[in-house]
């Protein structure tokens, strides 16, 4: 057993040769040649050495094989999967909804009356889609996820209160997250008309109506809808914020995603996006690449080390930037050599204060933030909180590895 545990040790060598004439020697007391015995523990000793990590790659070509399979033939149930083991994996769920839609999967909203606490596959035409779960909801507890997902379907915010029995600060949570237009309720409305119950359910009050007067709320902006949804949901099945800054971002010939990464070898453009991704490897020596996403797609972004320093606090700290560069384009593997950086946090910050859009409902992106540690040259600035006072701003967490 303890030839097998040398022989399955990573970066360990010479534990092998330790067995050598304890092998040899109980071969030949049974009756092997000794050549013969001394050639098998040369073979022992050899794959010794790359053993374990063939023994890896192959465990993790299989998994990469059946991902690969699962996600080609069956799309909404990979995304459905994905989402249900969140906090997991390279990608956030934002991105892995976006995957799924551009693949032909409709993805359909967290709905009190229809979701579940995990995200569901639903048919439709010979197909499913994908029903998002209330554990979507950021700050939800399963618990009351559950008594909700038993009780339903309801016929009213008060039928949902009298029954599921949930306290209103649930409720409000998923009012704010836009989870009750199956009663055809805005998020406002939904939330009005949840700090409108009383605060008991006793029988004399049970049995009256309620009296409070319609009050017209003014309908939130297109944009504030999506800064809403980033901060409830962390994904969106609205309108790409950067949508919203098009029309600025084309008066500086800035290119979208995919035109950019669709230009020729060696040619200049700039393009901005999302910040998704940021990656420096210990084997990159010192080169940092980032992932950017806009309405089209993503661009995969190339960052020398002397760029890096040169832009260290736009790269470290900003949620969309704006990039300078050359394509770099072999086969069917494209990059964007970048040269010059600069910052649009403050863009996106103002997409909660532009004007309304004829758009559908849905959710909003914010990615989980899995940043290493921060610059000690530029502290993370605080985020204060004041209740009832939302903010018209969308902060994008990003997913950086080193």
């Amino acid at each position: 057993d303890m030839l097998r545990k040398s022989m399955a040790t990573f970066k360990f060598t010479g534990g092998v040769s330790a067995f050598r004439d304890k092998l040899i020697d109980g071969m030949a007391a049974r009756g092997y040649p000794r050549d013969f015995a001394e050639r098998t523990f040369r073979q022992l000793e050899g794959f010794g050495s790359y053993g374990f990590p063939e023994s890896h790659a192959a465990s993790f070509a299989l998994v990469a094989y059946a991902s690969a399979w699962l996600k080609c033939w069956h799309p909404d149930a990979f995304c459905t999967a994905l989402l249900n083991s969140q906090p997991m994996g390279f990608y956030a769920p934002a991105q892995i909804v976006r995957d799924a839609q551009a693949h032909g999967v409709e993805v359909r909203p967290v709905c009190v009356n229809a979701s579940e606490w995990d995200c569901t596959l639903e048919p439709v035409d010979g197909r499913f889609a994908v029903r998002l779960g209330l554990r979507m909801v950021k700050g939800l507890a399963e618990a009351h996820a559950q008594v909700i997902a038993r009780a339903a379907p309801f016929a009213s915010v008060e039928d949902l209160w009298r029954r599921a029995e949930v306290p209103k600060p649930a409720l409000i949570r998923i009012a704010e997250a836009d989870c009750f237009h199956a009663f055809g309720l805005s998020r406002r409305r939904a939330v009005w008309a949840i700090k409108g119950l009383p605060d008991s359910d006793l029988p004399l009050f049970a049995a009256l109506e309620s009296n409070e007067p319609t009050v017209p709320l003014r309908p939130m902006s297109a944009g504030r809808e999506v800064a809403e949804d980033y901060s409830r949901t962390g994904l969106s099945l609205r309108r790409h914020p950067v949508a919203f800054l098009r029309g600025d971002l084309e008066k500086r010939r800035i290119l979208t995603c995919t035109d950019a990464m669709a230009l020729p070898n060696r040619r200049w453009a700039e393009l901005a996006g999302l910040v998704l991704v940021r990656q420096r490897p210990g084997s990159a020596k010192g080169t940092m690449f980032i992932t950017l996403e806009d309405e089209t797609g993503i661009a995969n972004l190339v960052v020398w080390p002397k760029v890096f320093e040169a832009n260290r606090r736009i790269i470290l700290s900003a949620s969309i930037i704006a990039a300078r560069g050359m394509i770099q384009r072999e086969g069917e593997v494209v990059h964007f050599v970048v040269h010059r950086l600069s910052d649009l946090s403050d863009a996106l910050a103002s997409v909660g204060n532009r004007g309304a859009f004829p758009l559908p409902h849905g959710r909003g992106d914010e990615f989980h933030n899995a940043s290493p540690a921060p610059d000690p040259r530029h502290p993370k600035p605080r985020d204060m909180f004041i209740r009832d006072l939302h903010l018209d701003t969308i902060k994008v967490g990003t997913r950086d590895f080193r």
